[in-house]
């Protein structure tokens, strides 16, 4: 009995990229991706997640400005609704 091999291929960095873009980007499945491209769905799974690993601290300091930029909305409509009331008083007051 012979002992069948198996083939490896390697794929370039773009191609890689490219894979994980259509998958973010574009909102396509693994799945979807694996077969359109013909790449092992575990391998592409792997792609993912080493490229999103690399992203961490990155994403991390967006999240912080996000959440930075929602307090400070949050203060802007608060602060909105009170001078909407005061010129409504105001109004009123001058009549």
């Amino acid at each position: 009995m012979s002992k069948s091999s198996k083939t490896y291929t390697r794929y370039t960095e773009e191609f890689k990229a490219d894979a994980v873009r259509l998958i973010e980007v574009q909102g396509l499945s693994v799945a979807q991706v694996a077969r359109d491209l013909d790449v092992n769905v575990n391998t592409l799974h792997n792609w993912l997640n080493k490229t999103r690993e690399s992203q961490a601290p990155e994403m991390t300091e967006m999240l912080r400005e996000l959440n930075r930029l929602r307090k400070e909305n949050a203060v802007l409509k608060e602060e909105r609704e009170i001078l909407k009331k005061a010129a409504a008083f105001f109004a009123k007051e001058s009549k």
